[in-house]
């Protein structure tokens, strides 16, 4: 019976002890997203065209107006100028919706998310928000004109 109670008191310690301890941290959860590098395919000149139309008009690109910009392309050669001549036209259109340096001032977070969604088609990382955020901030002469520029004449505007 000795044996017993002392076989009984081991294994109720052991069962007692062997409890797995939790932690818990107070650490703000945070939405980690993809950068979208699986973009691997060019837009082809009508697509990097209307795309860019749409985003800077946000509407639809005439057929009229395809063929004026495509005939513009081919005429200048090198694409990449070319896109940079036609985006700078676009620019100083007084129709294109690009949001005002208030209202990009006023709600930067927000300004950096749309701009991202706009361009780009998805969200921000955290990182690309906080640097965008912080690069603005510090800079008091970056319009939002310029930030459209940047977007549209980076390397993954032209990939889809």
């Amino acid at each position: 019976m000795r044996t017993f109670t002392l076989l009984l008191l081991l294994g109720t310690l052991w069962l007692g002890a062997c409890k797995e301890k939790t932690y818990v941290y107070e650490v703000n959860e945070v939405n980690v997203l993809p950068n979208n590098s699986e973009k691997d395919k060019e837009k082809s000149i009508p697509q990097f065209i209307s795309i860019l139309y749409a985003n800077m008009y946000q509407q639809a690109l005439s057929p009229d107006q395809m063929v004026d910009i495509s005939e513009l392309i081919a005429s200048i050669g090198d694409k990449q100028l070319a896109y940079e001549v036609i985006l700078a036209k676009f620019v100083t259109d007084p129709d294109v919706q690009i949001p005002s340096d208030t209202e990009m001032r006023n709600d930067i977070e927000q300004f950096v998310i749309d701009t991202y969604k706009r361009f780009y088609v998805r969200e921000p990382t955290e990182a690309e928000k906080t640097y965008f955020i912080n690069y603005i901030n510090s800079r008091p002469n970056v319009s939002p004109l310029m930030v459209y520029f940047a977007f549209a004449t980076s390397d993954e505007y032209n990939y889809y």
